[in-house]
């Protein structure tokens, strides 16, 4: 072994110079040699195996090292996933914010937990308070008079032969103001419970009618409670909402409904609304897919057509009326139901993010009056599709639905007539179809920009009543007297259809531990068309420019 050359080649040398270190010169003892040789051996193979065991402590450390920087990696990597994703968050409820507080929907907790301080929660005996609602000054100005508030009358804009055609309108007005609560109550994890009421100053007390928004005084918009059941997927809603034909964000859930963020009370062409009691049952599979019913409050706008005064007479018929007790105006109307609105919609949210989400819908309505001593029943029914969709997420929004089939007008913003009258006095329900389109771009966490498009149509019934045209829509309808204030004449002219276009922006300004301050601008164009009769199709126009500021203080 070389170590043991080595070392016997050591010791014959310091042996053999013994006399220069002062020891008396002997002749080397071959036993002394061989014992300090294998004393020499044991002290390196000792110093050996403690390399060994420094060396393997070096690479236990260098190991813990190791492990220790891939740990830090891994939470450095953690960190940033999670300051990423509430970074998404944050952007996210500041983008949605625009909408939901455009309609005065508190923010969900998980989103209000953001830097953002959209709402209070205020918790008491066990249920959590949101407390909601904002602050609105608002203008409009019209190129034609509508003599009309904040909400727009679209299927009311005057003809020319009105002297309000020639005449422009402004009005500002804080009307729009509104006041709400969200109470939320779980007693058990999977058993939630909640109350939403929300309330702002538009009614009129003089037209207050139940046809869209049940306007009648103290103003309600929303008034309900709510049941879910995460176990069984069972979701139950009793009370004053939204139609569950309107577009939802999210399933068909409460308060993610997507009404066009327009400063215009009465949103844009083509939007699909009511906002009626109603009791609603959804069930989820999975959070992915929803299947519901409603039935909502009945009522019905009818246009009697072309010779209607005469078949209403001559076949006394009734199909509405004024209250005749309780604590409506005497000045509503109501239509004579005795069978709810019946809706079902079905879901789909592919995405558990919500980037996508359809809806396919169906609405089945029955029309009531009494004609020649006799109740009728006359049925209608529609179907329509509804999507959202973020297109590019937290910044590019698309949201459509289209509607076709009978008696559409009542929940659309246009508010065409649902129904005519059969020359026998018998109602006899529109055929319609509705559409809208509308982009929001979040250009900024705090600034968007929208656009809107969308159209309702009528289309018409024509008859024949003592041998003499009749119906909705007829040609034979007399429209010379439309086209100016002083032709004079008769104006029987039908609404065909309304189409619209609207851009607007909303802006905040601020937003800290105060509140938020939200400034928004807006115009829309919008066409009232017409059916053609003799002396031509007379077809209005309006312009419009709105202003909102708004102070959220919650």
């Amino acid at each position: 072994m070389k170590f043991k050359g080595i070392l016997l080649a050591t010791a014959a040398s310091l042996l053999a110079a013994g006399p220069a270190f002062g020891q008396a010169a002997s002749a080397p003892n071959s036993g002394d040699i061989e014992n300090k040789i294998q004393a020499l051996q044991s002290e390196l193979e000792r110093l050996k195996a403690a390399q060994d065991q420094i060396r393997g402590l070096q690479q236990e450390l260098d190991a813990m090292k190791a492990s220790e920087a891939a740990a830090k990696d891994a939470a450095d990597r953690e960190r940033a996933a999670r300051d990423a994703a509430e970074l998404d968050a944050r952007k996210e409820a500041e983008h949605a914010a625009p909408i939901l507080l455009a309609q005065n929907v508190p923010l969900p907790p998980a989103q209000a937990a953001t830097n953002v301080p959209l709402v209070n929660f205020i918790t008491y005996k066990g249920v959590t308070i949101t407390l909601g609602g904002f602050l609105a000054f608002e203008t409009v100005f019209r190129s034609r008079s509508e003599l009309g508030d904040i909400g727009s009358s679209f299927s009311g804009i005057p003809l020319a032969n009105s002297p309000f055609n020639h005449l422009q309108e402004f009005r500002a007005t804080a009307r729009q103001s509104r006041l709400a609560l969200l109470v939320q109550g779980n007693p058990n994890p999977t058993t939630h419970l909640a109350m939403y009421g929300e309330f702002d100053f538009l009614a009129g007390p003089g037209s207050a009618n139940s046809n869209e928004s049940n306007s009648y005084s103290p103003r309600i918009r929303h008034l309900y409670g709510t049941a879910d059941w995460d176990d069984l997927g069972i979701h139950i809603l009793a009370g004053q909402n939204w139609s569950l034909l309107t577009l939802n964000a999210v399933g068909e859930n409460p308060r993610t409904e997507l009404p066009p963020p327009t400063i215009d009370a009465q949103y844009s062409v083509g939007f699909l609304w009511t906002r009626q009691p109603q009791l609603r049952i959804v069930k989820d599979f999975n959070k992915q897919l929803y299947i519901g019913i409603s039935i909502e409050n009945p009522q019905e706008t009818v246009n009697t057509g072309l010779q209607g005064g005469a078949i209403v007479t001559a076949n006394h018929v009734t199909f509405n009326g004024a209250p005749m007790a309780g604590l409506f105006s005497p000045n509503t109307v109501l239509s004579t139901n005795h069978i709810p609105d019946f809706i079902g919609k079905i879901a789909f949210d592919p995405d558990p993010a919500h980037q996508f989400h359809f809806e396919v819908m169906g609405m089945w309505r029955d029309f009531y009056d009494r004609a020649n001593f006799t109740n009728h029943n006359v049925s209608a029914a529609s179907v329509g599709v509804g999507a959202f969709i973020k297109v590019i997420p937290g910044t590019l929004d698309l949201q459509a639905t289209a509607m076709y089939g009978q008696g559409i007008g009542r929940y659309e913003t246009s508010q065409l007539s649902d129904a005519t009258l059969r020359p026998d006095g018998v109602l006899e329900p529109l055929t319609q179809h509705s559409e809208l389109l509308g982009l929001t771009w979040h250009a900024t966490p705090f600034w968007d920009l929208y656009v809107f498009g969308g159209e309702s149509v009528d289309l018409k019934k024509l008859y024949t009543f003592n041998a003499a045209p009749s119906g909705y829509g007829n040609p034979a309808a007399v429209n010379t007297g439309c086209f100016s204030e002083t032709v004079g004449g008769a104006c029987t002219a039908n609404n065909q259809s309304i189409q619209q276009i609207a851009a607007g922006t909303w802006d905040n300004v601020y937003s800290g531990i105060y509140g938020q301050l939200r400034i928004g601008l807006q115009y829309s164009y919008t066409k009232r068309k017409t059916f053609d009769g003799v002396g031509g199709a007379p077809a209005p126009d309006e312009n419009m420019f709105f202003t909102s500021f708004r102070y959220y203080p919650f």
